[in-house]
């Protein structure tokens, strides 16, 4: 069984961390009768972390951060235990979510910046799931962080199916979260911070010990903030009609920037050390204190969302979606901590890698009086979000062909389905990767360009083309490759990684099809 169901009390919300008295738990309710009515429809409300790892949230095992609304959004939903974000990294996740498709087949496969602002854009004639949705008579907004395609480009958001705006939208400036200015629709709208570059050390002699010499690395306006209350605000003016509410949000990625109120909750109780700034992005003075709140705060805006829900009386008209973009931070980048944290839980690998670690991410869907308290082990991944959501809004006819995602309604909603074939992933940066996962058997080639003593790409050595395999049921941190025992699960594998690469100019993989 790929759905292991548990009862807690079913709960509502009525203020920002708060959690009612239980009650009764109704049954599975199937959304499609009446789907063609407006009312019949769930309002969706998609919640997306920025480098938030597997293991970063207290319903997953995380022990050292505060996530109460999170955690009781889990307890009262379905977790997603064997969950896959689109890529490894920001842009091409974000693509493979809005379009269905997965790497291979993705038209975004990498983070790409176009100057002077943005990320290599979608083409016009993408499909995504807010057009989907706005198809279906669904007002749409996305807050937070785009990531593509620049303002005024084909991949601008409010050209690829969003009504209403407001956020960053290019993930570099989205590096410092007190920016002098977000986008409001197509227009920028000034915030009160003063401009400084999200990415210096702390000057020669400043002192590192003193709070003080990082105070130029603060603003007023704390973007995250001046977020969540223009989602707010979109929930509150649509909330007669259907709506998809979108929240990229920018955290927990770095720099570590968060307000002194939530900062004081952790400041002295983490082992900490102060971070110069000389591993990339912006110093701070208690970069371990700074992360976790920087959590805790997120959680903090998913409890006021799902207040707001409740006080407007929509609690059983609206499904909550939680995920993350990617794994955790790497290698201690901007002063973050993943191995402090066990960010990525006892998974290998970290942001930018194949391996579980760098792309295996938590996964919350709550839809009280319709979907029970559940625990799910079935593998899906970000291209399943687009068929899934449609068929629960009672649209499955809606869902274009040729897609890669396949919907999961029938197991949220209690019923009987078929496991997922396969999982396929890639990536092109660096080395390049391809993985794919077949049941509880993982094959992945971590280095496609193979590399010389001095850690460069050698000239013309040809691909390397190994495929390690694990056991996942028997080993999911992927510490014993097992391929030399198993020459047909490889060679299936390898098939697989054949058929589901399509070639890309704008994105080549490594050792594939510059070969």
């Amino acid at each position: 069984m790929s759905l292991n169901r548990y009862r807690p009390p079913r709960s509502h919300w009525f203020a920002v961390a708060i959690w009612v008295a239980p009650l009764a738990c109704p049954a599975v309710t199937p959304v499609c009768a009446g789907a063609d009515e407006p009312a019949s429809r769930p309002n969706i409300i998609f919640f997306l972390a920025d480098d938030l790892g597997y293991g970063d949230l207290g319903c997953f095992g995380q022990t050292k951060t505060r996530t109460p609304n999170l955690d009781r959004l889990a307890a009262a939903g379905v977790r997603l235990t064997q969950h896959y974000s689109g890529s490894a990294v920001c842009a091409p996740s974000r693509c493979v979510l809005m379009t269905g498709l997965h790497p291979g087949h993705a038209f975004i496969r990498n983070n790409r910046t176009v100057p002077p602002e943005g990320q290599y854009p979608l083409y016009a004639g993408a499909v995504t799931l807010a057009e989907l949705l706005k198809q279906q008579g669904y007002a749409t907004g996305a807050f937070g962080k785009w990531g593509l395609g620049p303002p005024g480009s084909e991949g601008d958001p409010l050209r690829q199916g969003i009504d209403r705006f407001f956020g960053y939208n290019c993930q570099g400036v989205a590096h410092n979260h007190y920016p002098a200015y977000l986008w409001d629709n197509d227009r920028r709208r000034a915030l009160d911070n003063p401009p400084f570059e999200a990415h210096q050390p702390l000057p020669a002699g400043a002192a590192v010990d003193d709070p003080a010499s990082y105070a130029p690395y603060v603003g007023r306006q704390y973007a995250p903030d001046a977020i969540a209350a223009e989602a707010l605000k979109f929930v509150r003016e649509n909330q007669r009609r259907p709506f998809f509410l979108y929240v990229p949000t920018t955290i927990p990625h770095v720099s570590l920037q968060v307000p002194d109120d939530s900062l004081a909750e952790y400041r002295g109780r983490l082992d900490d050390a102060p971070y110069d700034g000389r591993r990339r992005y912006l110093p701070h003075h208690d970069p371990h204190a700074a992360y976790a709140a920087m959590i805790t705060r997120m959680d903090g805006v998913v409890g006021q969302i799902m207040a707001l829900v409740e006080e407007l009386g929509l609690g059983e008209q609206t499904l909550f979606v939680v995920s993350s973009d990617n794994g955790p931070a790497a290698e201690r980048v901007g002063g973050s901590d993943s191995e402090f944290f066990h960010s990525a839980g006892p998974l290998r690998g970290l942001k930018g890698s194949l391996y579980e670690g760098g792309f295996r991410v938590p996964g919350i869907v709550y839809w009280p009086g319709h979907i029970e308290p559940a625990v799910c082990d079935r593998v899906t991944g970000f291209e399943d979000w687009l068929p899934t959501l449609l068929e629960l809004a009672g649209a499955a006819g809606a869902i274009p062909a040729g897609i890669d995602g396949i919907s999961f309604a029938p197991t949220l909603l209690g019923e009987e389905q078929e496991p997922r074939p396969f999982l396929y992933r890639e990536f092109p940066a660096g080395a390049g990767q391809q993985a794919v996962r077949v049941g509880n058997w993982k094959g992945i080639r971590p280095h496609l360009k193979r590399k010389n003593a001095g850690g460069r790409a050698a000239e013309n050595p040809g691909p390397d083309l190994h495929i390690e395999l694990y056991d996942l049921a028997a080993d999911v941190g992927e510490t014993r490759d097992v391929s030399a025992e198993h020459a047909d699960l490889v060679a299936e594998i390898e098939k697989l990684m054949r058929d589901e690469h399509r070639p890309s100019a704008e994105f080549p993989l490594p050792g594939i099809d510059e070969s």
